[in-house]
């Protein structure tokens, strides 16, 4: 399967566009919610991060529910279509150098 792309489309404005979830749903609600888990501040820690790291060609936005909740705090980086669970600062940092910097995967943090 290819990306999607067509001849003649115009170029991406975006190398990555990555997801976080910020759905906040009531405490004690049987699925909990990315933002309860810290999701804010670990998009808003990415997001200054990549700066610090003089990553280009990517956008870091907040998004609703991604209905991954169970795996939250949950995000999504496209093209790829890849997952992560990301808890800390440093599960940041690693996404950021081993995906969107060096073009792996942070193996440990996928979401299968």
């Amino acid at each position: 399967m290819n990306d999607g792309r067509l001849p003649g489309d115009p170029e991406r404005y975006f190398e990555a566009h990555v997801f976080v979830c910020g759905n906040r749903r009531p405490d004690g609600h049987e699925r909990g919610s990315c933002a309860a888990k810290g999701s804010e501040k670990l998009r808003d820690y990415m997001k200054a991060r990549a700066k610090e790291m003089g990553l280009t060609g990517l956008r870091i936005n907040a998004a609703g529910c991604l209905d991954r909740c169970e795996h939250g705090p949950a995000m999504v980086i496209y093209p790829s279509g890849i997952w992560y669970k990301v808890e800390t600062t440093s599960d940041i940092d690693r996404v950021l150098e081993q995906h969107l910097r060096d073009g792996g995967r942070a193996e440990a943090l996928l979401v299968r």
